[in-house]
């Protein structure tokens, strides 16, 4: 049978149609499952980390409850180091790692460290100075004036126990950057009128390159630099600051004000009036 030209192009119009609306159809649904996925990641947040995809269910509450005991535990032990009531301690523990790491790295040390300086500040303007120049204030060098950070990032932030070949290594560079706030404390307390005197547990055969780092860093004008001789290398660093301090009263100086992040900083005989303690989760010295 013959058929007609125009129904011939009628069914392959049909056809034609049939197929572009299957397409519009397949188009409809990937727009549809992405508008989906899109929706769950947008609102799904609680579930979801930051980085790689790492869904947490229901299910895992005990894991979610041991990450809220485990930051109480690292919380509660850099508490203690900072009120002293831990023993000797020589690394951070294993399982406080990316609690001191986060804390170094964020803004909680920052802040910690800017409200001690506002605070030795507020006291040093307070204090009425004597007319006869002879009041001072002591600074400590290391992660007080100087921050090693650079050294303690390579060396997981105290996770590692860092031997004093290492250190002395990294202070010869000469490249240790000023803390901020303790440089703007330095500052005012030198144009308060205080005389500074820099107490530090370094080697003095590292002296050169200390005063080179400090005065690139910043610190000018202190009256003396007193660091460790032969014959001091063995002796705690309470003891060697005791005496130290014994020093600077005996000849006639007032200590008003004394800065460091280690209590062997502050602790022991002729203490200042006030001491203040800058946060220091990453080592202890005795």
């Amino acid at each position: 049978m013959h058929v007609p030209c125009h129904a011939t192009t009628f069914d392959h119009s049909v056809k034609q149609i049939l197929k572009i609306m299957a397409f519009l159809r397949f188009i409809f649904l990937l727009v549809l499952l992405n508008t989906s996925i899109t929706y769950c990641q947008e609102n799904h947040t609680p579930h979801i980390w930051k980085g790689p995809l790492v869904i947490t269910y229901k299910e895992n509450n005990e894991h979610q409850c041991f990450d809220e005991d485990l930051q109480l535990h690292c919380t509660s032990w850099r508490f203690a180091v900072e009120a002293n009531n831990l023993g000797p301690w020589k690394t951070i523990p294993k399982e406080c790692h990316h609690h001191v790491k986060d804390y170094i790295l964020g803004k909680g040390y920052k802040f910690d460290i800017e409200r001690v300086s506002k605070e030795a500040g507020a006291f040093a303007a307070s204090h009425e100075l004597s007319a006869d120049g002879r009041d001072i204030w002591v600074f400590d060098v290391d992660e007080t004036l100087l921050s090693n950070l650079p050294l303690y990032y390579e060396h997981s932030f105290g996770l590692e126990h860092l031997d004093s070949r290492d250190f002395y290594k990294w202070v010869e560079k000469g490249t240790a950057p000023a803390i901020q706030a303790s440089l703007e404390l330095y500052q005012e307390v030198f144009k308060l009128g205080y005389r500074i005197f820099l107490l530090t547990g370094r080697n003095n055969k590292h002296r050169d390159i200390t005063i080179e780092n400090l005065v690139c860093a910043g610190f000018h004008h202190w009256e003396k630099l007193i660091m460790r001789n032969p014959e001091d290398r063995a002796k705690l660093a309470t003891i060697f600051k005791s005496e130290k301090r014994n020093e600077m009263v005996e000849e006639g100086y007032r200590i008003v004000g004394n800065s460091g992040d280690q209590w062997s900083d502050l602790f022991g005989s002729s203490m200042s009036i006030r001491s203040f303690k800058l946060p220091n989760p990453i080592y202890y010295i005795p």
